[in-house]
């Protein structure tokens, strides 16, 4: 059920990211086996400062239900931060949080065509 969120340098490939994301929270067995469960996005940003000299950055935002302990919340964060360091990347900022989405007030509707 998570809700990924990447954010990142525009100069990234965004395909690879929204991979590796994916690969990461369906290896931390937090979620449905086979990760039909997790959702992944990217938001690709041309304009961005990091601090005082430019440099690429990816931060990816795990919003999940509330009620997960804290083992559970860090075993999913450092799962997805392991699979962004599997990547050919240098001088990259690498970010990963958690973040709890209220379970009483989430609401969730899929609606089809049929």
């Amino acid at each position: 059920m998570p809700h990924c969120i990447i954010e990142h340098s525009s100069s990234l490939n965004a395909s690879e990211l929204n991979q590796v994301v994916f690969q990461g929270a369906l290896e931390s067995q937090l979620f449905e086996a086979d990760g039909r469960d997790i959702k992944v996005r990217s938001i690709a940003y041309d304009h961005f400062q990091t601090g005082t000299e430019r440099q690429d950055f990816i931060h990816v935002t795990l919003r999940i239900l509330s009620g997960r302990s804290d083992d559970a919340k860090l075993k999913l964060s450092q799962s997805v931060l392991a699979k962004l360091e599997s990547l050919a990347l240098t001088d990259v900022s690498l970010t990963v949080e958690v973040v709890d989405m209220d379970r009483d007030s989430y609401s969730k509707r899929v609606v089809s065509g049929d």
